[in-house]
């Protein structure tokens, strides 16, 4: 794939605050892999940022490591998601169940089988990207979000959205460590043999300094604070 010089930019998917954990404003791969369209991917969470280790999860690290912490105690667990972009439905697969909790240790083997195991010709896409969407943004830009509640995905195939239109919900499905949404631009509609393209987010607000400042077009890293209203 050829490099492409600026970023595509795109509405923020999501209203309130957000941290990135893995995002291309750190690295390429942010995660890791440039398989599934994952090269310049965005994950985001919602984040205690009163509590050590800004945990996205109520309960302590004690219980989340002993016992694992069902999906109603994660911050950002059935938050609405919105349309990024003007366009055309051309995949929304609902329907794939969440795990009803997390668990450190069978979450970090299902990540690193689908890493490393995923067939393509034998494997269905939703153990890796859960329910997810897929929106034609423009001649091969495709946007895609990921491991939503199951259920709520509101659109349907062929279906023109509006950007900010709400289309579904932060869940916990397919190869998720604990509930966010993965987001990321693409240049076909199928997950599992695309290449990434670089986003940006046409508008945020970066807590910086004790104060909030208006982003224009930004990318942000794995330790910023942001939010967009």
């Amino acid at each position: 794939m050829t490099e492409m010089n600026e970023p595509v930019i795109l509405a923020f998917p999501l209203r309130g605050e957000w941290l990135s954990p893995n995002t291309p404003g750190t690295k390429i791969p942010s995660h890791g892999t440039n398989r599934f369209g994952t090269r310049y991917a965005y994950d985001f969470i919602q984040v205690d940022w009163n509590r050590g280790g800004y945990p996205a999860y109520r309960v302590s690290f004690i219980q989340y490591l002993l016992f694992g912490v069902n999906l109603e105690n994660y911050y950002c667990w059935g938050q609405d998601v919105y349309a990024p972009c003007n366009g055309i439905v051309v995949a929304a697969e609902d329907g794939y169940k969440e795990r009803l909790k997390t668990n450190l240790f069978s979450d970090m083997s299902n990540a690193y089988k689908n890493a490393h195991y995923f067939n393509i010709e034998e494997d269905d896409i939703q153990s890796v990207a859960g329910n997810y969407i897929i929106i034609k943004f423009g001649d091969g830009i495709y946007a895609a979000l990921c491991h939503l509640q199951t259920g709520s995905i509101q659109v349907s195939v062929g279906q023109k959205v509006t950007k900010g239109e709400m289309i579904g919900k932060v869940g916990h499905s397919g190869n998720s460590f604990a509930p966010h949404l993965h987001f990321q631009l693409m240049d076909s509609n199928d997950i599992a043999s695309a290449n990434g393209i670089p986003c940006a987010f046409e508008e945020y607000e970066l807590f910086k300094n004790g104060k909030w400042e208006r982003v224009k077009n930004g990318i942000p890293t794995d330790k910023d604070r942001i939010r967009f209203q």
